[in-house]
């Protein structure tokens, strides 16, 4: 399938589409969004708080999944790819599809320049219509920053901040922490 700009695709053009293309596509209210790639600051900050996550998680009913697993927001018919995505146990996926989750509890996204206000606005406006999702962190790749939301309610979050080096997270829907000294390692700040 070649992509025309202006054409509406359903959802099963879209995934027909994914399964053979050879970069990663987002699906927003018909169109099909091709995903830029990471710097490596991104990759390494995603890759660092994916082990930590897995290691604190071992032998937990829990899986932990990195930028290439498929999301499917069923609400808002959109799929997407956060940069590091939790689920309780057992996975559900979307009907008939053995490759695109749809009950993340925790959601990660390591913020670029040019995905900033998507990530904070629209990305999670999407992932607040799941049940299952509790907790979403926005990573800064350019300088030690962390902002943490957390379900206490529908349509109530807390939201801290952590922008000290020495600090650590406590995750609410997951035991784990995360030292910002672990998250950060062998990161060098950029101006962005």
């Amino acid at each position: 399938m070649t992509l025309t700009k202006s054409k509406i695709y359903t959802a099963t053009e879209y995934l027909e589409f994914e399964v053979n293309a050879e970069g990663r596509h987002e699906y927003i209210n018909g169109e099909i969004i091709p995903m830029t790639g990471g710097t490596p600051n991104h990759n390494d900050i995603a890759s660092n708080l994916l082990i930590i996550i897995k290691l604190a998680l071992r032998g937990k009913l829990y899986r932990t999944f990195i930028t290439d697993q498929r999301l499917w927001i069923p609400q808002l018919n959109k799929f997407t790819y956060p940069d590091v995505m939790v689920v309780s146990e057992p996975i559900q996926l979307q009907a008939g599809r053995t490759d695109s989750i749809t009950n993340p509890l925790l959601i990660a996204e390591v913020l670029s320049q040019g995905t900033r206000s998507y990530d904070k606005d629209e990305k999670f406006t999407a992932y607040r219509t799941i049940a299952s999702f509790q907790e979403y962190l926005l990573i800064d790749q350019y300088a030690p920053s962390v902002e943490q939301y957390t379900k206490i309610s529908n349509h109530q979050w807390i939201f801290r901040e952590y922008n000290n080096i020495g600090e650590i997270v406590a995750l609410e829907s997951i035991p784990v922490e995360i030292a910002l000294t672990d998250l950060y390692q062998n990161i060098q700040f950029e101006a962005p």
